[in-house]
């Protein structure tokens, strides 16, 4: 007797949160450890909270796959999107979070073309794990990473791409700024969260991400990534197939 595939249930893992940190007031970075979970790196995968067991919702890991279990996740809350803004606000530590289906296109050769990855905002997350993928091996390839936000603090991994490229020689970060100047109004969450290392003003290039990558011209020898958000990936990979970057060495998601 033939079992219907499709009667089979995929297979679940479990993870408990163990840190849940606010850095804005829409954005927060959550930790967890459990099983682990079978993704390749630059992958998404389906997440369920216990705040509501039967939504589910794709998240990239910001983390590669780790055999200890760690995962990290960068959740900013979207207009009329009220799961993830229970995330960012109800998240607690002990939560179980049950996590399927990692899926995605996103995959770079460590033995490749240079890469020029391009992330607006809670994109990074994706880039974020491919860069410690890559690091992973013995000669990465150079790579350049545009990390895009509407202000200076939309920037929210400052201290923490800083350090990385201080550490990766092969890594070259580029913030990009569309106002050289915050909001007037006041971020309790970033103003907690504030530290000494990050990017300095003189370093921000102003522009949107489509405008600033534009000015490179045609990345026709480049393994190119972009995301972020549909409006932001939309308008990058037009910006890039116009300035002749070839549509077979683009690879595109925006974020849900």
């Amino acid at each position: 007797m033939e079992i219907d595939p499709s009667l089979i249930a995929p297979p679940e893992w479990k993870a408990t949160v163990v840190g849940h940190h606010r850095l804005r007031h829409d954005l927060a970075v959550i930790r967890l450890i459990g099983e682990f979970v079978p993704f390749t790196a630059g992958q998404s995968v389906e997440v369920r909270v216990p705040q509501h067991p039967e939504v589910r919702r794709r998240l990239s890991p910001a983390l590669p796959p780790s055999l200890d279990g760690k995962l990290e996740f960068h959740v900013r809350t979207v207009p009329g999107g009220w799961l993830s803004s229970t995330l960012v606000t109800e998240t607690r530590a002990g939560d179980e979070w049950r996590i399927t289906a990692p899926a995605g296109m996103f995959q770079v050769d460590p033995e490749g073309d240079e890469i020029v990855m391009i992330a607006g905002g809670t994109g990074l997350a994706p880039m974020r794990s491919q860069i410690l993928e890559l690091a992973r091996h013995p000669e990465p390839p150079p790579t350049y990473l545009f990390f895009g936000g509407h202000s200076p603090r939309d920037l929210y991994a400052s201290d923490m791409l800083t350090l990385l490229a201080e550490e990766l020689p092969w890594l070259t970060v580029v913030p990009v700024v569309e106002s050289l100047r915050d909001p007037g109004w006041t971020d309790d969450w970033y103003e907690h969260s504030r530290v000494d290392i990050g990017f300095a003003p003189e370093d921000l290039l102003q522009g949107t991400l489509a405008e600033v990558v534009g000015t490179h011209g045609a990345f026709a020898n480049h393994q190119v990534l972009v995301c972020g958000s549909p409006a932001m990936v939309h308008a990058t990979v037009n910006r890039l197939l116009e300035t002749g970057t070839p549509p077979e060495r683009i690879q595109f998601e925006g974020l849900q």
